[in-house]
């Protein structure tokens, strides 16, 4: 069945888990919870019925682990008999392209969370126990040339009061306390923005990504230029993230059917060149078994370098989402058109280069 949703359960730590939303106009959607386990290789699946129809877009709570929001278009097969949802009537009205949740652990049983609309900003409370949601606050975006909002992404630093949003070849960010906009920029790429995301650690670095094949770096105190270009895809660009323990890791899936992962040290809030010092490199290798030893410690011994980690073509269509694991920071998943997940590691080497 095709598919273009993921998103990993973001308030799990301790199991490796994803969730994938399918696509369809002929058969009845569903919503696949998917439970990696990583020290056997087994990939355990849960089906749910989404009968309010294909799914576009996926979010997980930060906080609780039983909530996770659906995008979704109407088709023929849309039913009133779903997944246990009692929101859905409270948001149906908007056309929201995304939802985020606050980063900031929630108070009592309301869970902050922004509907990024087509056109509009919505700040909701998200009551569990009572099922409720409360708009708190709401800015209508809609400018002149009425460019439609794509993407967007819940800025974890500054408070947790700043949201970033890609408006056709723009990019804008918006205080939510004001509902102000603080920032933009102009033409960040020269085709349409797919997707950004937010520097877990250093708080004004953003990265996009669009239909121009490449992946920009941004210092939001500065736009003038991006700090960093990437140019490894050869098609239009739908998915970037940072890894959220080791933000030097980016990770980029593209319509040309791969998955890239990259290491920009550069920007990260790791040293660039750092080097081990030996007498610790040894005392940690010691404790490692196997027969690679020797190669292992050469290449952790070596400086982190920007550059491509690794280029995985399992996929044989279109992937359209790409995400790290909440749970393990060297596990991530991503999914193509076809419905093919795909879940990969990280490399041991460059693993060994960062922790070492």
């Amino acid at each position: 069945m095709q598919a273009r949703s993921l998103c990993a359960q973001e308030a799990e730590t301790e199991s490796i888990r994803f969730l994938v939303g399918t696509q369809s106009l002929r058969a009845e959607n569903q919503v696949h919870f998917i439970d990696f386990d990583d020290e056997n290789s087994i990939i355990k699946k849960t089906i749910f019925r989404h009968r309010d129809g294909e799914i576009w877009n996926m979010s997980a709570s930060t906080f609780d682990s039983s909530l996770f929001t659906t995008c979704f278009n109407k088709t023929s097969y849309t039913s009133n008999e779903s997944l246990e949802s009692p929101l859905s009537d409270e948001l149906s009205f908007f056309n929201i392209v995304t939802i985020a949740f606050n980063t900031e652990a929630p108070a009592l049983d309301k869970s902050p969370s922004v509907g990024i609309c087509e056109d509009r900003l919505i700040c909701w409370d998200l009551n569990t126990a009572s099922s409720s949601a409360k708009v708190t606050n709401s800015k209508n975006m809609e400018g002149r040339s009425h460019s439609k909002t794509i993407s967007g992404r819940w800025n974890p630093h500054h408070n947790c009061q700043q949201v970033a949003t890609a408006v056709d070849t723009a990019v804008k960010g918006w205080d939510l306390r004001t509902m102000s906009q603080v920032y933009q920029i102009e033409s960040a790429h020269s085709q349409l923005v797919r997707d950004l995301d937010f520097n877990p650690n250093k708080q004004y670095y953003l990265a996009t990504c669009g239909d121009d094949c490449r992946i920009k770096f941004w210092d939001t105190r500065n736009l003038g230029q991006p700090l960093k270009i990437l140019s490894e895809h050869s098609h239009w660009v739908w998915s970037v993230r940072f890894n959220r323990f080791h933000d030097q890791l980016v990770l980029t899936s593209s319509s040309d059917s791969r998955v890239v992962l990259n290491s920009v040290v550069s920007l990260s809030s790791e040293p660039y060149g750092h080097l081990v010092d030996n007498d610790d490199d040894e005392g940690n290798n010691e404790e490692r078994e196997g027969g690679d030893e020797d190669s292992l410690k050469e290449e952790s011994q070596e400086p982190l370098k920007d550059g491509v980690i690794a280029t995985y073509e399992e996929h044989e269509d279109s992937v359209y989402a790409a995400d790290w694991s909440s749970a393990d920071p060297w596990t991530f998943a991503s999914l193509s058109y076809d419905g093919r997940l795909v879940i990969n590691h990280v490399p041991r080497s460059e693993k060994y280069k960062i922790l070492l």
